[in-house]
């Protein structure tokens, strides 16, 4: 039998962006809560800035899960297609630790706009496909975006970005100036009649709440920063909640179970501790923030005799219109060098793209990358350009510091079919059954991918490049980075799995906290907007329960 801890207000599954955010608001609110993690605190002296044990497997990167007790993780597809994955080698990309990727991330911190809440309303319906307006909007959320900001730790400016929503509150820091190519690339820009501005980034550009400022390090978007200037929920919010009195924190829990009665209420959590005992954790609310997969598939294996099909599932929406990012855009080489890498990259961006396009539903913003290190160069090169050798070599040598691109993320159009469910043939370490993906992207990503790499192209050739070639995303499954959508918000319970504030339809102490509840998610990172929804659950919940 289960060992029973001691009864607590609320639960929180997942200590990364928006259950960081609950936990806190719970908690210097006085409402005790205790925040479960499934990994432990990263730690720069752990997790070296080191490319080549980062990419040797997927089990091996920093923040990856225990690859002992994770054997065939996740399963991609039905029938004789299917297979069988590592977990962060597919539709992962989430961290096993207290922060989850904002530990990790590249840290850009975008608002969406104004027509991202609003896309039905803006563009209408479109054929197969379950586009829909957000039922809050831009203007609900401001005040919980400016908290993010500033709490968390956001440096940047929108002086020179005319497709900037409106504000209440400048950015608490100055924006990072431009790196060599970002000065080359916007140069051309400006001569595209194209409105380049400083990426907004939730890095310390300057000292700010007591932690280093930004060192410009190369190694940045994929690694723990050596300085800790890099800002997530571990080093701000988490902090906070704990120092309140009101938050434990339980590192390397896994939790397997909401616990819902025969009332249809949920009672807590089944998890299994540091030590893989089995315990129960009974509350009076559960908040669910294991990212869009993970808070899925812990709804999915929460069966009860209300809800046979997983907590707050009836309807069969859990786990549906499964959106991430496809990235696309362009690379090209330059005559001469265009780095000295100052780091970390990506400095500059274009919003002119990401709505209003003749013919496209949405669309993305533009900015130039992260630095490639060696490792990753490799795989970036012209057709028949030699692979192995001295060949090899000398074009690593002759080329690395002249090679640039321009990305971005288009906007992903949601559908039904795209979508996370849980396969009871294959159960990982602890008995859990494991995720499977199945399902596709719309069709008009892909050519919304080839209008934005056009763009991309056009910007590298005006600024001089020598050679160029687009890289067009948006096939297959959009299950890569940035993964929202599986517990979409909605007025609507047989469409939706939770209300305007989080909560669960059919259960009303079941909340779910994290990027799950998107609805779209824009031509953008989604970081900041979870942050900020992880506010505006919190601060919800603090309205119905103190």
């Amino acid at each position: 039998m289960s060992k029973k801890d001691k009864h607590v207000s609320a639960v929180v599954v997942g200590a990364g962006a928006g259950g960081g955010v609950v936990a806190k608001e719970l908690a210097v609110n006085g409402i005790q809560t205790v925040l479960f993690e499934r990994g432990g605190w990263a730690n720069y002296d752990n997790m070296p800035n080191d490319e080549l044990t980062s990419m040797r497997g997927p089990m091996n990167r920093p923040l990856a899960p225990d690859r002992k007790k994770n054997p065939r993780y996740r399963i991609i597809g039905k029938g004789e297609n299917q297979k069988f994955v590592l977990d962060n080698g597919y539709g992962s990309h989430i961290g096993h630790n207290v922060g989850s990727g904002l530990v990790s991330y590249g840290a850009m911190a975008w608002r969406f706009m104004r027509e991202d809440f609003k896309m039905v309303s803006t563009y209408g319906e479109v054929a197969d496909s379950t586009l829909a307006d957000w039922p809050i909007s831009y203007e609900d959320l401001e005040h919980c975006y400016e908290r993010a900001e500033w709490e968390i730790g956001v440096s940047g400016s929108d002086q020179h970005n005319p497709f900037a929503p409106p504000r209440k509150k400048d950015y608490p820091m100055p924006p990072f100036e431009q790196n060599e190519d970002g000065k080359m690339l916007a140069d051309a820009c400006k001569r595209l009649g194209l409105n380049p501005f400083p990426i907004p980034m939730a890095r310390n550009s300057i000292p700010y709440n007591g932690r280093a400022g930004c060192i410009r390090n190369r190694t940045c978007a994929g690694y723990v920063c050596p300085v800790d200037a890099k800002n997530g929920t571990q080093n701000s919010v988490i902090p906070v909640a704990i120092a309140s009195g009101n938050c434990e924190l339980r590192t390397h829990c896994k939790v397997a179970e909401v616990l819902v009665d025969d009332d249809g209420k949920a009672r807590g959590v089944r998890y299994f501790d540091k030590d893989d005992k089995e315990r129960i954790q009974p509350a009076d609310i559960v908040v669910v923030a294991a990212s869009a997969i993970e808070t899925a598939r812990l709804l999915l294996n929460s069966k009860s005799r209300k809800f046979p099909n997983g907590a707050g599932n009836n309807n069969d929406v859990v786990g549906r219109n499964l959106q991430g990012h496809a990235y696309t855009g362009a690379i090209a080489f330059f005559k001469d060098d265009v780095h000295r890498f100052s780091g970390p990259g990506a400095t500059f961006a274009i919003c002119d793209f990401n709505h209003h396009n003749e013919g496209i539903i949405g669309g993305g913003l533009l900015a130039n990358e992260f630095y490639k290190l060696p490792y990753a160069f490799t795989r970036t090169r012209p057709h028949g350009s030699p692979r192995w050798g001295a060949e090899h070599k000398k074009f690593q040598r002759d080329n690395f510091f002249k090679f640039s691109q321009m990305v971005g993320p288009i906007q992903e159009i949601p559908n039904y079919n795209s979508r996370v469910q849980v396969y009871d043939g294959v159960k990982d370490f602890w008995g859990r059954p494991v995720p499977a993906f199945s399902g596709a992207r719309h069709p008009l990503d892909h050519e919304h991918c080839k209008f934005l790499s056009a763009k991309a192209e056009m910007i590298l050739k005006e600024a001089g490049a020598e050679w160029t070639t687009q890289h067009v995303g948006g096939r297959g499954q959009g299950t890569g980075v940035h993964q929202v959508g599986t517990c979409r918000m909605g007025d609507d319970p047989t469409t939706s799995v939770t209300n305007r504030f989080g909560q669960v339809h059919d259960i009303d102490n079941l909340w779910i906290g994290d990027g799950s509840t998107f609805v779209t998610n824009a031509g953008f990172n989604p970081a900041l907007t979870i942050l900020a929804m992880g506010f505006w659950v919190g601060e919800n919940m603090v309205k119905k329960y103190t």
